[in-house]
């Protein structure tokens, strides 16, 4: 029997397997090919899968990838790394760019082909992030300039073009701050626990942080030294003050104390909440990374109401319109593929949503009606009887049909890879199930058409950057399904979202009041909205000139008016983080096995309850002129 022919793929991916485990000298490193990487989770490295009609620069990027993380096994010591790591979370973004760039330049000096990977992954990455646009000083991320500066001292490769003038808005400041000891990095290339403590210098150089300068380590041999000083106790000098201290006022002591007590609660709780704000950080690394969350520390301070500087650019869009069909069949191949992996998961849920579903839609019938269906089980009247008239039944009506579900899901790109993978699962599942169901089903996403703004921001620069100036990015709501359009039809369109390049930054409160002013012009009685999100809403444009926790707040109040006021039914699902600090109703998942038992779970809950009852009329809450979206030809 012939044996199945092998994917053009296939060799590629044995050899990238082996120069993996070659490059990081970890014989049992297992490489894998997914949709939800790249990622490294211990001895397990998962990257992307290649396709078929790959070009060499895609190539080199997914082989620097994979040599991106082999040399992170071999050179990087994550305990070393844990110790001198700051804690201040902008520091902290800024030492894992320095000590990334040292892993990937020990790689690069060593191998020429190496080098040349990482350069074609890092000019990727540059390009998504929109280097080339950036012309404003503010708008150039400090850890990643930072990071190409090391790379360029270690290296002696320059930035690449797309970045090179971004580099060159922060170059003098940083070489003028901390040049000397950029200057030290190269002779600690191989030594990371010298190396750390330099870049730790940089950054005090560098004003990131509040006395990032001094490690974990020196602080411990600083209270050791401490604890071994020798203390006099026995001189007479000393003695005569303690009694003259004591004797002066024992309540001042006491008093004191309680102070400084005070103090020390205080702060700990500032902290505490500090640390608890900054929980989903992490600095962005690149693909499959999640950009850093807004910086908290403002959050108790006052400020101007939510507002956008320019809704001109902002646009409403269908999924088609953002592809062509040749390229959405393609995405939505993908998608299948990645669906089957989970097909008898998947079919499983599917079933189990289905049935608790239907089984709220208990059929009742009125019976003994003069007009109707014909009851034939009453027909056994007229054999005993025939003078008995003809018995007829009805079915009456059950308010289960007549409700509609929106789905509105994070296109942002801290939903790359995986949680988007599960995501699109998600809408695709629920959407199947609930038309098979009788229950309308509409699909939204949300995103933005700029990293870092877009037309608003330059608009906002032209103005002469006025204070407070709002929201500076321009929305892209995306219409996947609608309502009333049949699965079979929109089924192509979840594929975008495997779009590479879609998914940006994510404005949650504005996205929220758009799905909610769609639902609530619905004519259906139940109108329930489901959010999948994985977090805080990041907007680097917005929240670079405007407060930390600007967006945020105004999510945190859109969703209180819903919640309190409106008739929709509002609930969330959080694709790996924890969602229930902003929703009321919500649940957690991290994988699709998760993912069907949970919503299968609420929305059972949802269906079983009774409408909620509100405090206003709809017409009320979200007044439309709060939503600046244009709704241009969709």
């Amino acid at each position: 029997m012939a044996s199945k022919p092998e994917s053009p793929t296939e060799p590629f991916k044995r050899a990238l397997a082996h120069a993996a485990r070659s490059l990081a000298e970890t014989p049992d490193l297992e490489v894998v090919f997914s949709g939800d990487g790249p990622s490294l989770v211990g001895n397990r490295a998962t990257l992307p899968h290649p396709t078929r009609d790959m070009s060499p620069r895609d190539a080199a990027r997914i082989r620097g990838m994979a040599d991106q993380m082999a040399l992170r096994l071999a050179h990087h010591d994550d305990a070393a790394h844990a110790r001198l790591r700051p804690r201040d979370p902008g520091a902290a973004a800024a030492f894992e760019a320095i000590e990334q760039a040292r892993i990937e330049a020990v790689g690069a000096n060593a191998l020429g082909g190496v080098r040349a990977n990482l350069t074609a992954l890092l000019e990727g990455q540059l390009e998504r992030k929109g280097f080339a646009r950036i012309t404003d000083r503010a708008a150039v991320p400090m850890s990643d300039a930072l990071a190409l500066m090391v790379r360029e001292r270690l290296t002696g490769d320059a930035p690449p073009p797309e970045a090179r003038a971004a580099v060159d808005l922060l170059r003098s400041e940083i070489e003028l701050k901390a040049g000397a000891d950029l200057d030290k990095l190269g002779a600690a290339l191989t030594d990371q626990a010298a190396f750390g403590r330099i870049a730790r210098e940089i950054l005090t150089d560098l004003d990131m942080g509040e006395e990032v300068g001094e490690t974990p380590e020196d602080k411990a041999e600083d209270a050791e030294s401490a604890e071994n000083q020798p203390q006099d106790t026995n001189t007479d000098e000393g003695e005569g003050e303690s009694e003259d201290t004591d004797g002066s006022s024992d309540s001042d002591t006491e008093s004191s104390d309680a102070d400084s007590e005070g103090e020390d609660d205080e702060s700990a709780q500032m902290e505490d909440s500090a640390e608890t704000d900054m929980s989903d950080e992490a600095p962005d690394m690149g693909d499959g990374m999640r950009p850093s969350r807004p910086d908290m520390k403002d959050a108790g301070l006052a400020e101007p109401a939510y507002k956008v500087f320019s809704s001109r650019d902002d646009e409403i869009v269908a999924a088609e319109d953002l592809c062509d069909p040749e390229e959405l069949s393609r995405l939505r191949a993908y998608l299948d593929q990645q669906i089957q992996q989970f097909s008898s998961v998947v079919s499983r849920l599917a079933n189990k949503l289905q049935r608790r579903l239907l089984a709220q839609q208990n059929r009742a019938w009125s019976f003994d009606l003069e007009e109707g269906v014909l009851d034939v089980s009453r027909l056994t009247r007229i054999i005993t009887d025939p003078t008995a008239p003809l018995s007829f039944k009805q079915e009456d009506d059950t308010e289960f049909r007549d409700t509609v579900v929106t789905i509105l899901i994070d296109n942002s790109g801290s939903m790359r890879g995986r949680p988007i993978m599960v995501a699109a699962v998600c809408a695709d599942i629920l959407a199947r199930t609930l038309e098979r169901c009788g229950v309308k089903a509409e699909v939204l996403g949300f995103t933005t058409r700029a990293w870092k703004g877009g037309l608003a921001r330059d608009e906002w620069i032209k103005a002469g950057k006025p204070p407070n100036p709002g929201r500076l990015n321009d929305l892209r709501h995306i219409i996947y399904k609608a309502a009333d359009s049949p699965w079979r039809r929109a089924r192509k369109n979840l594929g975008l979202m495997m779009r590479e390049g879609l998914l940006k930054e994510n404005i949650d409160g504005e996205a929220l009041i758009w799905a909610h002013s769609r639902l609530i012009a619905r004519p259906e009685s139940r109108r329930i909205l489901m959010v999948i999100s994985d977090g805080a809403p990041v907007d680097d444009s917005t929240l670079s000139v405007n407060s930390g926790h600007y967006l945020e707040r105004h999510l945190r109040q859109v969703i209180a008016e819903i919640e309190a006021a409106s008739p929709i039914e509002l609930i969330a699902v959080g694709i790996g983080h924890d969602v229930t600090r902003y929703y009321r109703r919500a649940v957690t998942i991290v994988d699709v096995e998760q993912l069907g038992g949970a919503m299968t779970e609420k929305l059972a809950e949802l269906f079983e309850e009774e409408p909620k009852a509100v405090a206003r009329s709809a017409s009320s809450v979200l007044a439309p002129q709060r939503n600046p979206i244009k709704a241009g030809a969709v």
